[in-house]
């Protein structure tokens, strides 16, 4: 019961508050003890989350009824921008190797969950930065500092606030109408999916997820150059609403969402789930 108030007690001040969700359960979730772990992704049902590390080394699942969790790869670069179906049952992800001269290459990796079979369906590709889930029909990726937006089979480069910024933490929305992405020194922004009209939504709104169409999900965080020293998580929708939906308790980091689920870590290797509505 006294774990329960704790827990409890992460959200309590920002429910009194709420401008986007109510909160309506928060738990810590009993993911195997690594200091170094953290989230990779959510299934859209939120029956499962991914687990990588600091390097994004390695991949696992971890299944939140039962609590097992299963190895899905140890290769190096497999928690990055892991891409998940609709219907959470495959899984796009990489696995990076350096040739004897030290060039990167990375062959593209596709899992289904429900068969356990895999299958390569990119092999040993130099810097390949885009990867494709089999029911996605668009997806955006960083190159050269830029937005690379992949859609229906052809690859154009965005720069909606300039061809001289740098952007990161690009994201479609969910209709495929809206791309948001952060500016490094100039926060984070939402676009018409060709770039057009761009609109500032906050600077401390980092690695950005969208929610719904209307809503995006994301960290607040601080540093002091060398490490984070303080970071929540926030809710932000594009009429101007904000919401805190952690405190200072903790340093919580890197927000997935799912079905009236948030699923985000902290600096300490700890993750946890909100349910919201």
């Amino acid at each position: 019961m006294k774990k329960i108030f704790l827990s409890l007690a992460l959200v309590i001040p920002m429910m009194v508050a709420a401008q986007v969700f109510e909160v309506t359960n928060v738990k810590k979730l009993d993911t195997p003890h690594n200091v170094d772990a953290k989230v990779a992704g959510v299934s859209p049902d939120g029956s499962y989350i991914l687990l990588t590390n600091g390097a994004n080394q390695g991949l696992q699942r971890f299944d939140v009824a039962t609590k097992q969790t299963t190895t899905i790869s140890t290769a190096d670069g497999a928690g990055y921008n892991v891409q998940i179906s609709k219907n959470g049952q495959e899984l796009v992800y990489r696995e990076t190797k350096f040739t004897a001269n030290k060039m990167r290459k990375h062959n593209i990796i596709r899992k289904n969950l429900a068969t356990a079979k895999t299958n390569t369906v990119a092999r040993a590709q130099v810097n390949m930065k885009r990867m494709v889930a089999s029911d996605n029909l668009a997806s955006v990726t960083i190159q050269d500092r830029l937005i690379v937006l992949t859609r229906n089979g052809l690859t154009t480069t965005l720069a909606p606030n300039g061809q001289n910024e740098s952007y990161i933490w690009p994201s479609i929305s969910p209709d495929g109408t809206k791309i948001c992405y952060y500016v490094c020194g100039n926060g984070c922004w939402v676009a018409n999916i060709d770039g057009s009209n761009p609109q500032f939504i906050a600077h401390k709104c980092q690695a950005a997820k969208w929610y719904d169409n209307n809503t995006l999900v994301a960290m607040a965080s601080y540093d002091d150059g060398h490490f984070v020293t303080k970071s929540s998580i926030v809710a932000y929708t594009l009429d101007g609403k904000k919401q805190t939906l952690t405190n200072d308790s903790m340093i919580a980091v890197y927000p997935y969402v799912a079905q009236n689920t948030i699923v985000f870590s902290t600096t300490i290797g700890e993750t946890y789930m909100l349910n919201v509505k």
